[in-house]
């Protein structure tokens, strides 16, 4: 079958494209930018990347007529505009429009659990598409999913996050919510087997693990995988706000993450039984052997994708990354560097290794003390590292840099600052005729803008001097 992912770039997108291909599907895979491409595809045969902007219906041309199924995976739990619901809305509709003209017999959409009485604003919003995607032209399968458990997925990170850094927690009351988590291959595995198949058309169903737990219990098990023991006490005086900022400040998501997964949090999040289990073979994996299992993902260095690449992630850049790739010249500030380099290879592995866990190879200590800053005044902060060690593409999120172009055979990477500036700043690194590239630029904006670049100039000396003095070194 050709079959339609949209969403290709998100977090299910991303997975359950190489279970398309693996199967024997030609996959087209509709992206906002087509820089963002995985190249990792670049020998396959049977897969395609179209540029595709769901809110511009004009781009929506590009989609081919021959399509048998259509993956509807668009939505964010970050997105910063407090208009989502009515953009949610408008990319459903524009979508549905168009693939109404196409050859496709069925679309599957992956949604939440709604079967509380009162909704989340997210959650709500997901409800409204499902109805706007129904069809006389096309089937419709609906799979409404609970918290999602896997190695890069919010859910997830943000609950590591909280286990492996406070041995005691007070926490807020939503920690006794009741849910039903499901393991992200068991999600993908409903997907990919519901492909064409007739029994499911025009059907929803909830999918979900074996146990209903409270979030103290997905807490405390979580522990008990990692061999931690840990503390918790619920305390019912904690507000909405006072629970995103103690989210935002302990973990590494965003505020906005952090008050979109709050308000999510105090709704129950419980499935009605079916018979989606039985019809396509899937014995879902408990919680505890969930986690397991996202570890040894982990420890594999085989994350294939997390929330932290998403573009709205961090809510700086709200343009395709093409936007950013020319780094502006005139009323800019630069800080440039260059030196000769004895082995290329070595040099370019340590710059594709750069931040994370490996750091910034001189004065760690300085740039710890930036994302500190950072995150006190509503940024992101260095809590975010990276999704994979020693592999970089273009979208991916590095600290509190996004990886805007990453091209190993150029000798070439591009980053972009999302921390909080008073202005915009881009850090090049490239190898020229065996001489290594560094080149910092900050275009100001304001008094404030300038003024910040001559306060931390004295600090760019030191730190740009010894990251170039470490990456050349044998």
């Amino acid at each position: 079958m050709t079959i339609l992912v949209t969403g290709a770039t998100g977090y299910i997108g991303k997975r359950l494209i190489p279970m398309l291909l693996h199967h024997g599907h030609t996959v087209v895979c509709a992206i906002r930018d087509r820089m963002r491409a995985d190249k990792h595809y670049s020998d396959e045969e049977n897969i395609f990347f179209i540029e595709v902007d769901f809110l511009k219906p004009e781009t929506l041309k590009n989609i081919p007529h021959a399509i048998d199924v259509a993956y509807y995976l668009i939505h964010s739990m970050s997105n910063s505009s407090r208009d989502f619901k009515s953009l949610e809305a408008q990319c459903a509709k524009n979508f549905k429009t168009y693939i109404e003209q196409t050859d496709v017999k069925q679309v599957i959409y992956l949604s939440g659990i709604t079967n509380d009485n009162n909704l989340s604003e997210h959650l709500s919003s997901r409800q409204q598409v499902e109805q706007l995607l129904k069809s006389e032209t096309y089937a419709l399968t609906t799979f409404k999913a609970g918290i999602i458990v896997g190695s890069g997925s919010s859910s997830f990170e943000i609950i590591r996050d909280l286990v492996e850094k406070l041995p005691f927690m007070i926490a807020p009351k939503w920690l006794n919510t009741k849910t039903q988590p499901i393991a992200v291959r068991d999600v993908l595995h409903f997907l990919h087997r519901a492909a064409g198949h007739q029994e499911l058309y025009n059907k929803a169903y909830d999918i979900f693990g074996p146990e209903t737990l409270t979030y103290k219990q997905m807490l405390l098990q979580f522990a008990e995988v990692r061999h931690l023991k840990r503390r918790i006490l619920t305390v019912p005086v904690m507000t909405p706000k006072l629970s995103s900022y103690w989210l935002y400040f302990v973990t590494s998501t965003s505020y906005k993450l952090a008050s979109a997964l709050v308000d999510s949090m105090g709704v129950e999040i419980i499935g009605n039984p079916s018979s989606i289990n039985q019809l396509l073979n899937i014995k879902p994996l408990t919680y505890k052997k969930s986690v397991a299992l996202a570890f040894e993902k982990i420890e594999q260095n085989g994350i294939i994708s997390s929330w932290k690449d998403s573009i709205v992630s961090s809510g700086r850049l709200n343009k395709n990354l093409h936007k950013y790739i020319n780094v502006p010249k005139f009323g800019c500030f630069k800080d440039y560097k260059e030196l000769p380099v004895n082995n290329a290879e070595k040099t370019l592995d340590k710059i594709w290794a750069i931040g994370g866990k490996t750091g910034w190879y001189y004065g760690n200590i300085l740039w710890r003390m930036r994302g500190y800053v950072d995150k006190a005044f509503g940024g992101i902060g260095l809590r975010r590292g990276r999704t994979n060690p020693v592999d970089l593409d273009a979208g991916d999120a590095l600290d509190f840099w996004r990886v805007i172009f990453a091209d190993k055979t150029q000798q070439k990477l591009l980053l972009y600052a999302e921390m909080r500036l008073p202005g915009e700043a881009w850090l090049e690194f490239k190898i020229e005729n065996n001489v290594l590239k560094q080149t910092a630029t900050f275009r100001p904006r304001g008094i404030w803008g300038r003024l910040y670049w001559f306060g931390v100039l004295p600090f760019h000396g030191l730190i740009f001097n010894g990251m170039i003095n470490k990456l050349v070194a044998v």
